[in-house]
């Protein structure tokens, strides 16, 4: 089979012959029809000291089960985050990871929904939105943002403010729904907001605070880091709240298994649409990298193999 891999800091990202891996206990072995690209396996690429497998989410038919799995057999469609060799035409995934793809739904929906959507639904639910609120969304146009805009349009927000890095991006992020586009040099963000989801971090994340209101909750769920005052928290008695959807997927399995249940009813109905940036063969990984670093994308960003 071909997979991508690359051999040091930086890349570059190159295809491989490689022996299609086994099933083991509790795992499933997946033909790869979609694999989404997320900035943190480009950052893994650009930033970690040692080469490791590029993961991440992945959907298409399992063809064959390991010893102890229970819910899926040869056959059927699932997706779910693959931890070990992902850009690839076939991969291991752990049952647990796995959820099934409804028959109406195609492994490119289900890696641009299912995944980002959770993340986008628990960042959402952590920041206890109330039906009239004001919700600010950082990151508005990326694979997680998309939908958190629309899930905050869901959940009765009165009003979304989406926040990008170009103003070119404002039409898209205001046809899911968004009342504003504002970009992240704008002196003026056209809050205050009641709420903010924020994606970005780094230097983003004092700006994202001083837009909420007074009492305003901030839910960061960025790898970016960044650095908030407690006296800014104190003076108007807002709030931040850390969140990781790898925490609850590990500690509150009924929990994440909830929010997808719900992520695929959304998407049912009509209410939550999944975006896609464009799609990419693996031999065009590198681009496709290119496509997130440079925050080029509207959407998610899929590879096909």
């Amino acid at each position: 089979m071909r997979r991508v891999r690359y051999e040091s800091t930086g890349g570059p990202l190159f295809l491989e012959e490689a022996p299609v891996p086994e099933a083991g206990p509790g795992e499933l072995l997946v033909r790869c029809e979609a694999v989404g690209v997320t900035l943190p396996v480009v950052r893994k690429v650009t930033e970690a000291a040692e080469p490791a497998p590029l993961g991440g989410e992945i959907a298409g038919e399992v063809v064959a089960v390991g010893a102890g799995v229970a819910r899926f057999r040869a056959g059927d469609r699932v997706t779910g985050l693959c931890f070990g060799h992902g850009y690839a035409e076939f991969a291991v995934l752990r049952e647990a990871m796995a959820s099934p793809v409804p028959g109406t739904a195609s492994a490119v929906d289900a890696v641009a929904l299912v995944r980002s959507g959770v993340v986008a639904l628990g960042a959402l639910t952590a920041a206890r939105p109330e039906p009239g609120e004001t919700a600010l969304v950082t990151a508005a146009a990326s694979g997680v943002g998309h939908l958190a805009v629309q899930l905050a349009r869901v959940r009765g927000a009165g009003r979304v403010v989406g926040a990008v890095s170009d103003p070119a991006k404002a039409p898209f992020v205001r046809s899911l729904g968004a009342e504003a586009v504002v970009t992240y040099g704008d002196g003026d963000w056209d809050t205050p907001a009641d709420y903010a989801l924020d994606a970005v971090g780094g230097d983003l994340l004092a700006p994202a605070l001083a837009a909420l209101a007074p009492g305003g909750r901030l839910v960061a769920y960025s790898s970016g880091g960044g650095t908030v005052r407690a006296y800014d928290l104190l003076v108007e008695a807002k709030t931040v709240t850390g969140f990781q959807i790898a925490r609850i997927a590990r500690e509150r399995p009924a929990l994440y298994e909830q929010w997808r249940r719900e992520l695929w009813r959304l998407f049912a109905d009509g209410s939550v649409r999944p975006a896609v940036h464009g799609e990419f063969a693996l031999a065009e990984a590198a681009r496709a990298h290119e496509v997130i670093e440079t925050r080029a994308n509207l959407g998610k960003v899929v590879l096909r193999p």
